[in-house]
């Protein structure tokens, strides 16, 4: 049996989303709120670092870096997204299917980097 060709995506979150993934036993992602209709994993690591380190840390918040591995051949059905320049690469996930995306991560996910307030770019 071949083995199972995987994308390494990235996932910048906060403290509240990290807790819920640990809960999971680092397996899943959680559900989105009302106000958010996609899930947005990153193709790399650099985009992820400046979303954690940019953007969740803002007041005095800790950001996180993600890094999971996802069944290439699911992936296949979602465009890769590009949001301003070429480093900026992610995938839409409707809100409505991240029960089914939580179904083919291959492996843990794993916190690869952590972020502080004072660790921000203006």
């Amino acid at each position: 049996m071949p083995a199972l060709s995987t994308v390494t995506l990235f996932r910048p979150t906060g403290e509240q989303e990290l807790a819920l993934v640990r809960d999971s036993g680092w397996k899943a992602f959680p559900s989105r709120l009302p106000d958010q209709p996609f899930f947005y994993p990153v193709l790399n690591e650099t985009y992820a670092t400046q979303i954690a380190r940019d953007w969740n840390t803002k007041d005095g918040g800790t950001g996180y870096v993600l890094r999971f591995q996802v069944d290439e051949g699911f992936l296949g059905r979602y465009a890769v997204q590009t949001v301003g320049s070429n480093v900026h690469q992610e995938y839409w996930i409707p809100a409505d299917e991240l029960e089914e995306f939580n179904r083919h991560p291959v492996g843990p996910i794993e916190v690869i980097a952590v972020y502080t307030a004072a660790d921000a770019q203006s």
